[in-house]
């Protein structure tokens, strides 16, 4: 019997579309189903602590989840540390507080307010006294990718040719250019998130499931039994079919 496996996308912050899109799960699978979360738990929408939390607490009562690490989750992770750090993938001006990322929000979701040309190191200090080491452990113990049945799932895409285990940490969850103009068959359905698409689109060799919760729309969850696949609306499954 093929293994059914769930998908959903970038949640950045916003627990109650995340809500919504394991119920549509639930009612097709059932409470075990066996979800893959594609990563970018925080930034950009106003909860973000919530959605950590929720996810953690998940997880401790023993659900059937994957919880995958995005590019967002790690500028937390390396804004936390004992010295903060900048992601360097990030172009020139660009830093996790800047107005398109999104990290003012995650801060202020644990009750951390930045005030306009506030020093870096005051914010960290205040920051570091009040969020809690379990979601910095979370954040660490988050999977780069994770490869069940015909698919790989991963937050931002491969580069084509290079194996699974020699893919570049840095191409998982920020790749874009070498990635979505390819056209490759792979050894697997690439399953990603973090470049936004209008809907859930099955490009033939990966399907990109970054619906645009972080700007405010709907999480289209997804659900796969071998390499067919089909997303999750509020009326159930729909065929989610390749391009032409």
């Amino acid at each position: 019997m093929t293994e059914r496996l769930y998908a959903i996308g970038d949640i950045h912050g916003a627990p109650d579309r995340m809500q919504d899109a394991i119920d549509r799960i639930e009612q097709d699978g059932g409470r075990d189903a066996r979800i893959v979360f594609l990563g970018d738990y925080v930034d950009r929408g106003p909860q973000s602590r919530e959605v950590i939390e929720f996810l953690m607490e998940g997880l401790a009562k023993g659900r059937n989840w994957i919880c995958l690490l995005g590019n967002h989750d790690r500028m937390f992770s390396m804004f936390m540390e004992d010295y903060p750090r900048t992601d360097k993938h990030l172009p020139v001006g660009y830093h996790w507080f800047h107005e398109r990322i999104g990290g003012v929000e995650t801060l202020e979701s644990y009750g951390v307010a930045i005030a306009e040309k506030e020093r870096i190191e005051n914010i960290h200090q205040r920051a570091r006294a009040v969020v809690p080491q379990e979601h910095l452990n979370f954040l660490d113990s988050l999977h780069y990718s994770h490869q069940e049945g015909d698919c790989l799932f991963v937050h931002a895409g491969i580069r084509a040719g290079v194996p699974l285990e020699q893919q570049d940490k840095d191409d998982l969850v920020w790749i874009r250019d070498g990635f979505l103009d390819d056209r490759t068959e792979h050894p697997f359905l690439v399953v990603h998130g973090h470049t936004p698409v209008d809907e859930a689109t099955h490009f033939g060799n990966r399907i990109a499931l970054d619906t645009g919760c972080g700007y405010g729309h709907p999480l289209m969850p997804a659900v796969f039994e071998g390499r067919d696949c089909w997303i999750l609306t509020d009326k159930g499954r729909e065929p989610l079919l390749p391009i032409k």
